[in-house]
């Protein structure tokens, strides 16, 4: 058997070649050639900000000159966001916009956190089948939904007289009924990347569990919990399907009245196409606040679960 002496391996690693070095993780952006992948993000970012903008543009344009397809207005006038609010009754729309969403996110967040809570850190029967549940009820189409929702709930005023159709916490209901499943997978992906070590020292300090989910996991799971509230918000917000079925004039949503009046704005003498872009605009404006307000929580929950 060979000795070799320590410098002798230290000359031989020397002359060794060296190693490839390894690829970072900026390397990744390599894949395309820079050109292209500058192309792309115009093209994308076109296809968003272009419509955008000319709605922008178009609600402080006269009705004529949108009617006549200007893209640049020979006129600028803030007469479009001062007239929409007697035009259409978007100031209560909006309200139940505001209501509806909002106790939808509250309620969604909160029933999703404790449920996803059960479903991770105890163990029972059927555990496993309800989390398969919830992912494949996100394969069901809300539309499958709309005609055995309505006569449920046109059934809960002949059986028990009391009326759902047409309130607000009849289109609450609906929304709960698809928000739910969602924001809870939300939570229960988030809930699997906290330690199980700050719960166990809390029990160990007297803290039952309703405790610990009072002191300990509510107060870290802020950031998926913002995002199950969030989502379930904007499924409120944006839906013109359940709300036009399920509620009368007087608890129509936003996004309902915005329907109506685009609708009769069809084969109008002059449509008012400039209200309607403004109406858009203040419609689209608490989304966005939304968003600016929550951006940090929204990348910190919607990348949790993802590395582990």
């Amino acid at each position: 058997m060979t000795v070799v002496s320590a410098p002798e391996r230290v000359r031989a690693a020397a002359a060794a070649p060296p190693l490839p070095a390894r690829r970072s993780r900026g390397d990744v952006a390599d894949v395309l050639p820079r050109w292209l992948r500058v192309v792309v993000l115009v093209v994308i970012l076109a296809m968003v900000l272009v419509p955008v903008a000319y709605i922008v543009v178009a609600s402080f344009m006269p009705d004529l000159d949108v009617a006549a397809g200007k893209l640049v207005p020979d006129t600028v006038t803030v007469e479009n966001y001062i007239r929409m609010w007697s035009t259409v009754d978007l100031a209560k729309g909006l309200g139940n916009s505001l209501l509806v969403s909002g106790v939808v996110a509250v309620v969604s967040a909160l029933l999703a956190v404790i449920t996803a809570y059960c479903l991770v850190r105890f163990a029972f029967k059927g555990r496993l089948t309800i989390l398969r549940g919830l992912v494949a009820l996100q394969s069901v189409p809300g539309t499958l939904l709309l005609l055995p929702l309505f006569v449920l709930f046109s059934s809960a005023r002949t059986y028990l007289n009391i009326t759902v159709v047409g309130t607000s916490t009849g289109l609450i209901i609906t929304y709960l009924t698809f928000a739910l499943p969602f924001s809870t997978w939300v939570m229960v992906t988030y809930l699997r990347g906290l330690p199980r070590e700050l719960e166990e020292a809390a029990m160990l300090d007297g803290c039952s569990a309703v405790g610990v989910l009072r002191r300990i996991v509510i107060p870290l799971s802020w950031p998926g919990i913002i995002v199950a509230g969030v989502f379930a918000f904007l499924l409120g917000w944006n839906d013109v399907l359940f709300a036009s079925v399920m509620t009368r004039p007087d608890t129509a949503t936003a996004a309902v009245v915005l329907q109506v009046f685009g609708s009769a704005q069809e084969g109008g003498a002059l449509p008012l196409y400039g209200q309607l872009m403004a109406s858009s605009l203040v419609c689209a404006l608490p989304v966005v606040l939304l968003y600016l307000v929550f951006q940090r929580y929204l990348i910190g929950g919607l990348t949790a679960g993802g590395v582990k």
